[in-house]
């Protein structure tokens, strides 16, 4: 009984100490980032993915 006790306070303890912390630590969150511009990066990195395909389905056509 006295473990049950025990246990409920550490418990209470816990829950006080998230309730008290997580506001605060929502509270300080910092700004969004901007959405992020394109490079040309991605629209390379596409073409490649496409031209690999076309090149699997030829040698799979051929063989």
């Amino acid at each position: 009984m006295a473990y049950c006790a025990v246990s409920f306070r550490v418990l209470a303890a816990i829950a006080v100490l998230y309730i008290i912390v997580l506001p605060l630590a929502h509270a300080q969150s910092p700004a969004s980032a901007p959405s992020p511009t394109s490079d040309g990066t991605s629209i390379d990195q596409g073409i490649a993915y496409i031209l690999m395909l076309v090149a699997l389905v030829l040698t799979y056509l051929i063989h």
